[in-house]
């Protein structure tokens, strides 16, 4: 599919982004009206797509990974972190005044409000700690966006799927067959998902969440699998019956944003026992 000549400017910042997920993801939206994407209704969103689509190849996920993956970006406690992400507020929209901690604390705080235990609280808190990609000099591309698996066909429930054409990937045979390099019920612990924030973060914190955790962190932008059922080719049973939890947690992430300010001052306490409760002093990113 044929696309624009006209180059369009990409997303200016992370927030930016947010702001694009809860209008796209918005509760009360009808069925019909999630699908609807072209660069004249959001050119900043399809020229994100483009330059997703086309850089995210398997050689550059297998790149990222043993970059990321030994975790060698130093020791940070989690508020350390959350503080050096809000220093992506700089560039932000200057219509939002919410920085990335109250974001962080907006879906948490949903999650606690619902009864559920700490841990899924805790999870709330940090699964967009990952976006500190950004502050590693990583274009916004290789940080946030829908995540897929690379290595096979693309589905067509990724979005802008039309831009994979521009792919390299897209002319390797073996890329672009059902199972690709994988084989059949493979598990996605075996299967190389571009890159972005959600693998980051769950690389760091692993150790330290249970297994359900693990799941919400690292798949919670999977959607064309979460939202659509594409890719159960490659699931493994336990990766079913472990995103229902994905399936949970999601609705907080997506719905969060339109929630009052927290309240930092009043909350603090509360979130720093928390971490206190799961984590050490300093872990290692």
């Amino acid at each position: 599919m044929a696309t624009t000549s006209v180059q369009q400017k990409p997303l200016k910042c992370v927030d930016e982004w947010d702001d694009f997920i809860a209008n796209r993801y918005r509760e009360g939206k009808k069925h019909s009206e999630f699908r609807i994407y072209d660069e004249k209704s959001d050119p900043s969103v399809a020229e994100f797509y483009r330059l997703n689509h086309a850089n995210q190849t398997l050689q550059f996920v297998l790149e990222k990974e043993s970059q990321y993956n030994p975790l060698q970006k130093g020791k940070k406690s989690i508020w350390e972190a959350a503080n050096y992400l809000n220093t992506l507020i700089d560039d932000s929209d200057p219509d939002t005044d919410l920085s990335q901690i109250e974001h962080l604390m907006q879906t948490s705080e949903a999650i606690r409000k619902d009864g559920h235990p700490r841990w899924f609280i805790l999870t709330g808190f940090l699964h967009d700690l990952g976006k500190v990609l950004c502050l590693y000099g990583e274009p916004q591309w290789a940080v946030v966006g829908d995540t897929f698996p690379v290595g096979c066909a693309y589905s067509d429930q990724i979005v802008f799927p039309e831009y994979f054409v521009n792919n390299p990937d897209s002319k390797n045979a073996e890329y672009q067959t059902l199972y690709g390099i994988y084989e059949p019920n493979c598990g996605l612990d075996n299967v190389h998902l571009s890159w972005g924030h959600d693998e980051y973060i769950y690389r760091v914190v692993k150790d330290y969440l249970p297994e359900p955790a693990h799941y919400m962190l690292r798949y919670h932008s999977f959607y064309s699998a979460h939202r659509h059922g594409a890719y159960r080719h490659l699931m493994s049973p336990h990766d079913e019956e472990m995103f229902q939890w994905v399936h949970t947690f999601n609705p907080y992430d997506l719905y969060s944003k339109g929630s009052a300010k927290p309240d930092m001052k009043e909350l603090m306490p509360y979130y720093a026992d928390l971490i206190a409760e799961f984590f050490p002093d300093e872990i290692t990113w």
